[in-house]
């Protein structure tokens, strides 16, 4: 229970179906923050003062909002203190942009803490499945539970879910999944009497004061503010800046250059501390390669070419495509070689960046997730 609408609908739902709920309160953390008083590791009862921070999605805001909800629907509210592993994220936040790469840490904390660690959690206290308010479905084809988008594909989530383990699906509760429009689960929220039915949606990352994600990884890394060079396609230099990191792909706006033509963000070199801009046209991509593979369906499929819907991006459309398993490939996160596959578009897709998600859903029922994983290179496969 994240003190927002619609993990609180999910939590009402599940009470109203007549089952055993306990809600749970992830303390993650935020720079800068206060506590009145020590929370124990492994979680305690709410009521003791928390200042946790202002924005996003595990603010002390959402806190008294969560304590709240549980209070309305006559369940109890625990709080686990996550804050320790939420510094993984915030470390591979701030490694990735060091790298060049463009991170995804609201997927992160779905895989390491939300259906990670929270499931262990949940088994301590006896729980048969851990539910949450995700814009996703599990359903099942044949006799396996699979994961399946949202109904309202607006707002679907399943993307951010794809790395939740395959044998933990059994145990995964996503009510909010049914619903076709978010305005009929504020509705529903306002109709249970819930005091949250009108809050807005969190937006930032939860963890970046003031959205400010350069200012964060500056003070990580205060090595990286340094200069270096924004170059053309050709290699020759158009400008300064004050640190690649400061950069994602496909930007377009405040590159601190004067061109005549629009040009954009295409490539990044950590090493050389370089930034690339092209047009438009040099934004395109025909493949990728993605490594730390997590399956979802079994794997053996993808020995060959099998079609499949990809995206590269949470809110992104879901391209024609052909994937099959490759040679383990190196990642970062974690280190060493992992399992890996490759997509081959059907035809050119835009600001495809390394470091992002790539998630595979089923081209003959587009609702289900085959798996996915995290782009290591962009282009360089055999599909093309």
């Amino acid at each position: 229970m994240s003190g927002g609408v619609d993990s609180s609908v999910a939590a009402a739902e599940l009470v109203r179906a007549g089952h055993d709920v306990v809600g749970v309160f992830m303390r993650l953390g935020s720079p800068g923050e206060t506590l009145d008083e020590p929370i124990a590791a492994e979680a305690c009862e709410t009521g003791r003062p928390l200042k946790i921070g202002k924005q996003g999605c595990c603010s002390v805001g959402d806190a008294a909002d969560a304590r709240a909800v549980a209070a309305e629907l006559g369940v109890p509210l625990y709080v686990c203190n996550f804050r320790d592993d939420f510094g993984r994220i915030i470390d591979y936040f701030v490694d990735e942009y060091a790298r060049g790469r463009t991170p995804n840490p609201c997927v992160r904390c779905n895989d390491w803490l939300k259906f990670g660690k929270l499931h262990d959690y949940a088994r301590q206290l006896g729980a048969e499945a851990v539910a949450s308010g995700h814009y996703a479905r599990v359903g099942e084809r044949g006799r396996r539970r699979v994961l399946m988008r949202g109904r309202d594909y607006g707002k679907d989530q399943s993307y951010v879910l794809f790395g939740a383990p395959r044998d933990r699906l059994g145990e995964m509760v996503l009510p909010i999944g049914e619903y076709e429009t978010k305005a009929e689960v504020r509705a529903r929220a306002e109709e249970l009497g819930l005091p949250v039915f009108d809050k807005p949606d969190s937006q930032e990352i939860c963890f970046v004061p003031d959205n400010d994600y350069a200012g964060l990884v500056e003070r990580k890394r205060p090595e990286l503010r340094v200069k270096g060079r924004v170059i053309d396609e050709h290699g020759a230099v158009l400008g300064e800046h004050d640190g690649q990191h400061r950069f994602t792909i496909g930007q377009r706006r405040g590159l601190g250059i004067r061109t005549d033509e629009p040009v954009f963000v295409v490539e990044k070199d950590a090493a050389a501390n370089t930034v690339r801009v092209a047009s438009r046209e040099a934004l395109s991509a025909g493949s990728l390669v993605a490594a730390e593979a997590n399956w979802l369906v079994d794997s053996a499929r993808f020995g060959e070419w099998q079609r499949v819907l990809a995206r590269v991006r949470h809110q992104g459309e879901a391209f024609a495509a052909r994937a099959r398993v490759c040679e383990p490939v190196e990642a970062p996160t974690p280190s060493g070689r992992s399992a890996a596959f490759e997509v081959a578009f059907d035809g050119e897709v835009e600001a495809v960046a390394t470091g992002q998600a790539v998630v595979l859903y089923d081209a003959g029922d587009p609702d289900v997730v085959l798996g996915g994983g995290w782009i290591a290179r962009v282009g360089g496969g055999d599909g093309h």
